[in-house]
C-alpha cells in the first residue's frame, strides 16, 4: 500500500499515533535534561483539511473531527487534552481547517533545551515542512532518506529522546526495512524510546514485525509494547481500517494512560460500530 500522509491527515490512525506521541513527550518533559525527537519520515508538517488530498477520502471526518466532539471522562480527558490543544492551536477559528503532522506536534512540546530533527526526502513535502518550521532554531529539516537517517542520527548528544518511524509503505519490503532499520538503530542507542507505526492489513506481516522488533530488544515484554486499533473489519482490498504501533522503551506511565484513554475512543472512532483495540 501507499500511505501518503496528506491523503490520510487527521484520520483514526493519526489520532491514535499522535495521542501516544504526545503522552511520551509529555513524560520526557518531566525531567529537566534535554531530549531530542527524530522523525524519520516527517511529511509536510501541516495539512489543509479542505485541500484536494485530504478531501478525497475525508478521513479526518471520522477521525479528529469526531474526537473533537467527543465527551471524555474526567480520567481520560486530561490525558488527551495536550494533543487536542495542539490541534486547536492550528485552528484559531472555530472548526477544523488544518491538521498538524508529527513534526509540528512534536515541536509544540519542545522546551528551550530540546531539539527536533525532521527527515523528508520528497521535494514538495520537504518544501512545505521547511516553510512550517522556518527560522526555528530548535528544529532542523533534513533532506535525507529516513532509512539512511535512522542509524546515522543515533545516539543524539542529548542521550534522551524519541525516534518516530512512520514510513509511507510504498514498497513491498517496507516491513522488512522497518524491522531491520530499527534493529540497527537500537543496537546503537538501546536506551532511546522508539515509536514504530504500521498499517495492519496482514496479520502475518504485523506479527513478524513485532517478533523481529522484540528479538532486537532482547525479547523482554517491558521493552516493547504493541498497540493495534481497528475501526472496522479490515479487508484485503478495502481502505485502511486497522493500524498499529510498536512502542520500544515506553515511559512507565504509558500503559496505564492508554488503558484509560483507548476504551473511550472505541465509540467515537468506530465506523459502522464500535472500534476495537489490542494492547499488549
Amino acid at each position: 500500500m501507499n500511505y501518503r500522509h496528506a491523503f490520510h491527515a487527521g484520520n483514526f490512525a493519526d489520532v491514535i499515533k499522535h495521542i501516544v506521541l504526545v503522552r511520551i513527550l509529555t513524560y520526557l518533559q518531566e525531567k529537566p535534561a534535554a531530549f531530542r525527537v527524530i522523525d524519520t519520515h516527517a511529511g509536510a508538517g501541516v495539512y489543509d483539511l479542505s485541500g484536494e488530498e485530504a478531501s478525497r477520502g475525508g478521513e479526518w471526518l471520522t477521525g479528529i473531527a469526531r474526537l473533537m466532539q467527543a465527551r471524555l471522562s474526567d480520567a481520560a480527558g486530561p490525558l488527551v487534552a495536550p494533543y487536542l490543544d495542539i490541534v486547536r492551536a492550528f485552528n484559531p477559528q472555530r472548526g477544523l481547517e488544518a491538521y498538524p503532522g508529527s513534526p509540528l506536534i512534536a515541536r509544540a512540546l519542545l522546551r528551550p533545551q530540546d531539539r527536533l530533527v525532521a527527515c523528508e526526502l520528497e521535494p514538495v513535502a520537504r518544501k512545505h515542512l521547511i516553510g512550517a518550521l522556518r527560522r526555528d532554531t530548535q528544529a532542523r529539516v533534513v533532506d535525507l532518506d529516513g532509512w539512511v537517517a535512522l542509524p546515522a542520527f543515533v545516539p543524539p548528544k542529548e542521550r534522551r529522546g524519541l525516534v518516530l518511524i512512520d514510513p509511507p509503505f510504498e514498497r513491498k519490503d517496507e516491513f522488512d526495512r522497518l524491522a531491520s532499520g530499527f534493529a540497527e538503530a537500537f543496537a546503537k542507542w538501546p536506551t532511546g524510546s522508539y515509536l514504530l507505526w504500521y498499517p495492519a492489513k496482514s496479520r502475518r506481516a504485523t506479527d513478524d514485525l513485532a517478533r523481529r522488533v522484540a528479538v532486537a530488544t532482547g525479547g523482554g515484554t517491558d521493552k516493547c509494547r504493541r498497540l493495534e486499533f481497528s475501526v472496522a473489519p479490515q479487508t484485503a482490498d478495502g481502505p485502511l481500517t486497522s493500524a498499529g504501533l510498536l512502542i520500544v522503551n515506553p515511559p512507565w506511565t504509558l500503559m496505564a494512560d492508554l488503558k484509560t484513554i483507548l476504551p473511550e475512543l472505541e465509540k467515537p472512532l468506530g465506523q459502522g460500530g464500535a472500534a476495537r483495540f489490542r494492547l499488549a
